[in-house]
């Protein structure tokens, strides 16, 4: 019988995300077990931004992304509270679909076209250095809180709406719209300083 989203605690994720830092397969089986409804909604907000005809579809993603799971030997330690890991998690599969999804295609320009960006700032030469300096900016906002980078990846890269942001976190949709503005302003604020460590 399939599990409700919420009949899993905190501590349950933790211990499963622990396990997976050290290479278990048994706990990448039960991480995605366990959260599979949400993956698959990750999944399907992720092939809005695809070509209606795409081959793939949200079921063969969280498949294909198992098989990715399985490839990780070791993973760093960041120091997650046990609340903040499911979050941690969710975020580490949207970036492995992400991948497999432009692996898929063979052509990134296509995923990064459909991103709204800040109209001040000047994206019409993405490049692997540009890129670098967004998930340099992602790394930083992860280390005020795990939450903002997650939020910003939903919103932005995976297309989810404040409601579906807000489930997935296990929040309210109201702290999605601050950790949202905040994740802006901060973002604005610092994009500039794009060769600080």
């Amino acid at each position: 019988m399939p599990l409700k989203p919420n009949a899993f605690s905190a501590e349950t994720i933790a211990r499963l995300m622990r396990d997976l830092r050290v290479g278990s397969p048994v706990a990448k089986q039960e991480l995605v077990r366990l959260l599979y409804p949400e993956l698959r909604r990750i999944a399907a907000g992720k092939m809005k931004r695809e070509r209606i005809n795409h081959t793939l579809q949200p079921t063969a993603i969280v498949n294909e992304l198992y098989l990715e799971l399985l490839k990780i030997r070791e993973l760093p330690d960041r120091g997650y509270a046990d609340s903040e890991e499911r979050a941690a998690f969710l975020g580490l599969v949207g970036k492995l679909m992400d991948r497999l999804l432009v692996h898929h295609a063979r052509r990134l320009p296509n995923r990064v076209e459909r991103v709204e960006l800040d109209e001040s700032d000047d994206y019409s030469e993405l490049d692997p250095e540009a890129l670098q300096r967004v998930e340099d900016a992602l790394v930083k906002l992860e280390a005020i809180s795990p939450r903002l980078r997650a939020v910003v990846e939903m919103k932005v890269f995976e297309g989810l709406t404040g409601e579906e942001i807000a489930e997935l976190l296990g929040c309210s949709a109201r702290t999605v719209v601050a950790t949202w503005t905040f994740a802006r302003q901060w973002l604005q604020a610092n994009w500039a300083d794009r060769g600080s460590a």
